[in-house]
Parts: C-alpha cells; structure tokens; sequence
C-alpha cells in the first residue's frame, strides 16, 4: 500500500503550479482595475459635473448667455477629468431647456505591455429635470 502513494510522480509539484497560476490571474486581474477604475470614475464625474452645469445653465442670471456658460463649466471639468483634446461638445438650447452632449473614446491598457487595450466609450447627453425646469416651463408658458 505504501508502494502505491510512492510510484505518483505525476502528481508531485502541482501545488506550486496552481499558487503561479493563480498569482498570474490575480496579478493580471489587479492590472486591468488599476488602469480601467480611473478612466471609469473620471467618466462618472463629467456626467455629474455636465448635470449640474446643465442645471445651473437654466439659472444664469442677466445678460448672461447659458449656453456659453454651461460650455465654459464642461470645459473646466475636461481639464479636471483627464478627456481628450478631440473630444466632441454640443451645448443647445431644447425649448426652455438646455441639452449638453459629450463624446469621446479612450484607450485603457487591460493587460500589461501593450497585449490588450480597452477602448472606453463615453456618450453622455445631459438635460435638465426637476423643479428649476417646472419653473421655468411654466414661466415661458405665462408669457
């Protein structure tokens, strides 16, 4: 019986065969969420930041133009949020309402050396809901 478990060579070593294999996965794994996690928060904060500018577009006072002001408050948050240069920017006035559109792509680099890029695509339209939206439907509609 004892001979039997001695004679198994193919089995012998395949602990530390698994340990690489599984460091390997996890290395790689922890690679494409230190590169990927970056590119999707700087996303999600253009789409907050384009909200909020979209928002307080319908609230600019005076002689001041909102569409200029709600391309002026996206501008600053590309230069914050790391977007490309070739990004595209569409600010309009929709009614009484003001309609900001962003688009662009960016490459993240899923596995190391170059093997594999990601190519993120944000395609964010922005629009105004809410109350300052009521107030200010109901104010074009009392004129």
């Amino acid at each position: 019986m004892n001979q039997k478990l001695r004679d198994r060579s193919s089995e012998r070593g395949s602990a530390g065969t698994k340990f690489a294999i599984t460091l390997v996965v996890i290395l790689l794994v922890a690679n494409a969420g230190y590169n990927y996690i970056p590119v999707a928060y700087e996303a999600e904060s253009v789409k907050s930041e384009m909200s909020t500018a979209v928002l307080q577009g319908l609230a600019t006072p005076g002689k001041i133009n909102p569409v200029d002001n709600v391309k002026a408050r996206i501008q600053r948050a590309f230069a914050v949020n790391n977007v490309p240069a070739n990004a595209f920017l569409d600010v309009k006035m929709a009614g009484p309402a003001i309609t900001a559109r962003v688009a662009y792509t960016k490459e993240v680099g899923i596995l190391p050396f170059g093997i594999y890029t990601y190519q993120y695509v944000f395609d964010h339209t922005a629009t105004p809901s809410g109350f300052l939206l009521e107030q200010t439907k109901d104010a074009t509609a009392s004129k």
